[in-house]
């Protein structure tokens, strides 16, 4: 049958399906010179199907070329109505032709081997490019790719039936919005519905491919799957003074060495006496970032009560959403984490210029990936704290890895830090509950790393079990581990989950990023090594949050990043912002300074003796980088060798 007659049939048959059950309205709608009766969903589902038939027919994908995003749904596994642990593929159905997609593209940089060099040469003491830190119109003028490559993608796009689409002042995302079909039609693979872990999710079914002449502009496409998502890192435990509160370590923190000191819980302004920044003046010259998603009216009048509290100065609050226009942003799921990281920020910081939340709509890797974006195209924020990560895999099959990298080559031109915290799950961040998805369940010793701690142009932070003498006197710290746990509830409606899981830092090897100059001179790596250091992220030892009126202890590497942020906020505003990327510096001077660092030597990251994940020594390690900053330490340091720090 030929394509242009199958097609006209197709609509033939809607339309007048359509008109046989109900009289049209007299308002209509608008295409070009096409007046069309306004129809169902899926009447428009059927005809964009119909469409999409005809115009794959017409289209030779022959030479089409793949991106980074790889074939999302035959690496997914789930369980059939038996039982077994099938891949997703042979369950899926295809999604329905008209059913809407929100896609997001990463572009590929421009002279990106030239850019890798000027960040090294940006790093590197007694380089002219030392230091030198690009404004935003700079990097685009000379890294970005050119309008005319975001034309032809534009073009592209428009042919496809996509619709909204809006292209970032960096020009290195574009998104857009679409359909199953329009999907089909621009990137050369199906999208297909299963359930996974008691969601109705999506994945595409092969490569997404574009044509040969797009192949070198285009990096990834986002959006393609909403199977894996990224996770918070906290872990709530009870309310201060009430029955819940489990302020004991746990039983896989008995291999550690006898410690200096007792674990205690700590409010988040105890932190600066503990690791040595109090004598320091705040960050009041500082504007620090979160990446966040949805209401966060709830965590700012929580951090007003937090402020008035502590008797604190109020905080300069800002939120810039950045999802794309009519976003959802109700989601108070995250309320706990986004409470944890301003009140830990204010309190380690002694208070910023300003705190920006960069709200995405939610926590899909397209929305985190732009929210990250926004923070590095606004350059407003010199630190940015990302309590956030997925499964490294996971990330690299979508791309997003890829244009999460992009992201983050920018802000350390531009002299930004993110921080990231390297996840709770130990070394098995990807090895899930087949019940609720929830990473941290022993899978033997296949371990793996958190993105985007495992990218090599963030810093990432691992979690101790901090121990002090009295509240505020530093005692030691050992690498964060609280044993197994039934996962509990896991949803909002009540949903649980026996499996036992593992809390404890994050850190190991990536698979997938090679390691940064800096480390790998130092430590001999092949591949990115995580963390860089680490900080307190104990339940026994954690912070004191504000929460809905009350107050809770809370821990994670959620805490450990926040903490490091609001100390590297202190360090920059006492060097009038100047300083950037921290990184390499702590490689280079680290194993030659032990006194800038509280190096932490005992307690492993596994989920026991026999299977230990990484364990803390002497130096740097994965379970614990190179430990903790002695705050004070560091900053002096810096300002007595300026050759070095900028």
């Amino acid at each position: 049958m030929r394509c242009d007659y199958f097609v006209a049939r197709c609509f033939h048959i809607v339309y007048f399906k359509r008109k046989k059950k109900m009289k049209f309205k007299a308002s209509a709608v608008k295409k070009r010179d096409v007046t069309l009766p306004r129809t169902s969903a899926l009447s428009l589902a059927l005809a964009l199907a119909c469409a999409s038939m005809g115009a794959q027919a017409a289209v030779d994908t022959s030479t089409w070329v793949s991106t980074k995003t790889q074939a999302f749904l035959p690496q997914v596994q789930v369980k059939n109505n038996v039982g077994a642990v099938v891949t997703a593929d042979t369950l899926a159905t295809e999604m329905v032709q008209g059913e809407q997609v929100h896609v997001v593209l990463s572009l590929n940089l421009r002279k990106e081997a030239q850019l890798d060099q000027a960040i090294i040469d940006v790093r590197t003491p007694g380089n002219p490019s030392f230091g030198q830190f690009l404004t935003p119109a700079q990097f685009a003028a000379q890294y970005a790719p050119t309008q005319a490559q975001v034309n032809l993608v534009v073009a592209h796009l428009q042919q496809a039936g996509f619709t909204g689409i809006e292209v970032t002042p960096n020009r290195l995302l574009i998104s857009a919005n679409g359909t199953a079909a329009t999907v089909q039609q621009a990137f050369n693979t199906s999208l297909k519905h299963f359930t996974y872990q008691g969601r109705k999710v999506y994945a595409n079914t092969a490569a997404a491919q574009v044509p040969a002449s797009l192949g070198g502009i285009v990096n990834a496409v986002l959006g393609l799957q909403n199977v894996a998502l990224n996770h918070t890192h906290s872990k709530l435990g009870g309310k201060v003074g009430g029955v819940a509160l489990n302020n004991t370590l746990a039983t896989a923190s008995a291999s550690v060495s006898t410690p200096v000191g007792t674990a205690v819980y700590h409010n988040t302004t105890d932190f600066p006496l503990i690791y040595n920044a109090a004598s320091m003046p705040a960050a009041s010259t500082t504007t620090v970032a979160i990446i966040s998603n949805g209401d966060l009216a709830p965590t700012i009048t929580d951090l007003a009560a937090f402020t008035t509290g502590l008797g604190l100065p109020a905080v300069n609050t800002t939120v810039v959403q950045t999802g794309p226009a009519g976003s959802d942003y109700s989601d108070t799921s995250g309320q706990v984490e986004w409470n944890l990281d301003s009140q830990t920020i204010t309190g380690a910081s002694g208070g910023t210029k300003e705190l920006r939340f960069y709200a995405a709509p939610t926590l899909d890797y397209t929305d985190i990936t732009t929210a990250y974006n926004r923070a590095v195209t606004d350059n407003v924020a010199k630190v940015i704290n990302v309590s956030l990560g997925s499964c490294e895999a996971d990330t690299v099959s979508s791309g997003t890895q890829a244009a999460d990298d992009a992201v983050f080559k920018q802000a350390v031109i531009q002299g930004q830090t993110f921080s990231i915290s390297t996840g709770d799950a130990g070394p098995y961040n990807c090895s899930v509950s087949t019940i609720s998805g929830t990473p941290g369940v022993p899978d033997g010793k296949h371990y793996d790393v958190s993105e985007p701690a495992s990218s090599p142009y963030v810093v990432a932070v691992g979690g101790t079990t901090l121990y002090t003498t009295g509240k505020t006197t530093f005692g030691s710290e050992a690498a964060w581990n609280e044993g197994l746990s039934p996962i509990g509830v896991y949803d909002g409606n009540g949903d649980s989950d026996p499996t036992l899981r593992l809390w404890a830092t994050g850190g190991g090897y990536s698979k997938s990023e090679a390691a940064p100059i800096w480390q790998r001179l130092v430590n001999g790596n092949a591949k990115r090594a995580l963390p860089d250091i680490a900080f307190d992220a104990a339940s026994a030892s954690g912070a004191i949050v504000y929460y809905d009126g009350a107050r809770y202890v809370v821990g994670g590497t959620s805490l450990a990043s926040p903490i490091f942020v609001g100390f590297w906020a202190r360090i920059e505003s006492v060097h009038s912002n100047r300083l950037g990327f921290p990184a390499p510096y702590f490689y280079v001077n680290f194993p030659w300074n032990p006194a800038l660092v509280n190096d932490v030597t005992t307690g492993y990251s596994g989920a026991d003796a026999t299977d230990f994940g990484f364990k803390a020594k002497k130096g740097w390690d994965a379970a614990t980088g190179y430990g903790s900053l002695n705050v004070a330490k560091v900053s002096a340091y810096i300002s007595h060798n300026p050759w070095f720090w900028r």
